[in-house]
């Protein structure tokens, strides 16, 4: 998945799937049916991104804990909001707070979810206003992503100050989107929400300074990567 090579990882979800369901495994049904949701994002198959979030929802590990039923629904929140479902997407959104709200954090639980909480669901929230195309709230909602981010988490930081910029950008503040990624292509290398960026960049000023630099340090890290 992080390689974005969505044909060689389809069948090793789909195996992973089908082990997990043979050893009845629900917390590894989750874990799986969350990187499906993941991947059909990056593949732009939204509709199955949903999908995969509601299958999420409904193992026994969501309807138990609601960390993970937290998880679950902010992965359905980011589908409907790419779907264009704004109501949906902000009831989805609501349930994955009230959900986390009642999470004991202090719970042993599998590693691979320790990266989420309250600051990955500020992230998240930032990227559901953004697609709804509430932008304020979405760079409100990242800087409160940014400031609760635990000091381990330099990737998890790095996207959430990419989408501090694309929210920046949106609101036609060019000058401040293009300072805020500064720093951040040397972590992010290939990642396709600097190609987002670029891109949108391009299309609001293509004939700005900020712009070409920007694709410049764009192209420049891809070759490296």
């Amino acid at each position: 998945m992080d390689a974005r090579q969505s044909t060689r990882a389809r069948p090793l979800h789909e195996r992973a799937l089908h082990l997990a369901g043979l050893a009845q495994d629900p917390v590894a049904t989750m874990r799986v049916w969350n990187s499906v949701a993941i991947l059909a994002h990056q593949r732009g198959a939204h509709a199955e991104a949903l999908a995969a979030g509601q299958a999420a929802r409904a193992t026994g590990t969501a309807r138990r804990d609601p960390l993970f039923a937290s998880l679950a629904h902010a992965r359905t929140a980011i589908a409907h909001a790419h779907l264009g479902d704004h109501r949906p997407a902000l009831c989805s959104f609501d349930h994955a707070e009230k959900a986390l709200a009642k999470t004991d954090l202090a719970r042993p639980r599998p590693s691979w979810i320790a990266f989420y909480g309250r600051a990955e669901l500020h992230a998240i929230t930032s990227i559901v206003h953004d697609r709804l195309g509430n932008s304020p709230a979405a760079e409100a909602a990242s800087y409160h992503a940014l400031t609760a981010l635990p000091g381990m988490f330099v990737r998890n930081r790095a996207f959430a100050t990419a989408r501090l910029a694309l929210a920046q950008l949106h609101q036609g503040d060019l000058d401040q989107a293009t300072a805020t990624t500064m720093g951040i292509f040397p972590l992010l290398g290939r990642a396709a929400l600097l190609g987002e960026f670029s891109r949108d960049l391009a299309t609001t000023a293509p004939d700005s300074a900020g712009t070409r630099e920007c694709a410049d340090r764009y192209r420049t890290h891809r070759s490296r990567t």
